[in-house]
């Protein structure tokens, strides 16, 4: 059995929960406090904070993990991202206070103080920026160091950008994108999957992706005027073309299904109808295999 590693908590937490249970894996606990739950039969899921699910991916203590790329970065082990789930976005800024004269990477003086819950990563950019800086480890609250003295600058995730300003401090430079990923351990960590649980990873690979690809998009039935399927072939390009079934009875109509981003869906059922379409229906669809 797989033992798959997923946040014990927050919006990690919730996101993992729901993309697995659109897969099929619904989490089965026997309680809320339960640190092991199956899901489906077929896996096992192991709870646990989502800065150590690198670790214990990378020292086989599990087989795979669902936490964010920032972490897997800042760990520094051998791991192999399998799929990019895009949930969990934000991004590892370098900050400085509004006032600190600090408009780019240049300003910023050598030597610099630099506060961040992310010392290796903080270590690496710097160092390929060819600037030296002092590292000010600090286990959270980092955007009240620059106001403390205790640091120049900050190096730290934000999501909209919102708290570094209401913070008084202003974006210098993006130092990482980063969204939830799920990772295996790479061919020199501990335990590399082979055999049944290498294959137990494909396929969850493939279930997860299933999902995703499906998400923000619907499939789309009409039966439209025969001589106007030039006009639905650019209002529907489907993912390789609309499909055309004929209608029993239909005359000079046919059906017409195919898969379209959910996003201006309207656009689409409005083009539809100004070429004569009718008996429109728009239905969710659960998962797209390629």
């Amino acid at each position: 059995m797989l033992r798959l590693a997923i946040p014990n908590k927050g919006r990690l937490n919730e996101d993992t929960r729901y993309l697995l249970a659109d897969a099929g894996l619904e989490v089965r606990a026997s309680s809320e406090r339960a640190l092991v739950a199956s899901l489906g039969g077929e896996f096992e899921a192991i709870f646990v904070r989502a800065q150590d699910i690198p670790e214990l991916v990378a020292d086989g203590s599990a087989d795979a993990g669902i936490t964010g790329w920032d972490l897997v970065q800042e760990s520094g082990r051998d791991l192999e991202s399998r799929l990019d789930l895009g949930f969990g976005r934000c991004r590892l800024v370098v900050a400085a206070k509004d006032d600190s004269g600090i408009r780019a990477l240049g300003d910023i003086p050598a030597g610099a103080r630099v506060a961040t819950v992310f010392p290796r990563i903080t270590q690496r950019f710097f160092a390929a920026q060819g600037r030296t800086v002092d590292l000010v480890p600090v286990s959270g609250a980092v955007e009240v160091a620059p106001h403390l003295g205790i640091a120049d600058v900050i190096l730290d995730l934000t999501s909209t950008g919102s708290t570094l300003r209401v913070n008084g401090l202003r974006e210098v430079a993006t130092v990482l994108e980063s969204t939830a990923h799920l990772v295996v351990g790479g061919a020199t960590s501990a335990r590399p999957l082979t055999g049944a649980k290498a294959q137990a990873a494909e396929e969850l690979v493939a279930a997860l992706r299933s999902v995703l690809a499906a998400r923000g998009q619907r499939y789309v039935m009409a039966n439209v005027p025969r001589d106007r399927l030039d006009d639905v072939r650019r209002i529907l390009p489907g993912i390789s073309g609309p499909t055309v079934i004929d209608v029993l009875n239909g005359g000079t109509k046919v059906a017409v299904h195919a898969v379209c981003p959910a996003d201006g869906i309207y656009r689409t059922l409005n083009a539809l109808k100004a070429i004569g379409a009718e008996g429109i229906l728009v239905t969710r669809i659960e998962r797209i295999l390629a």
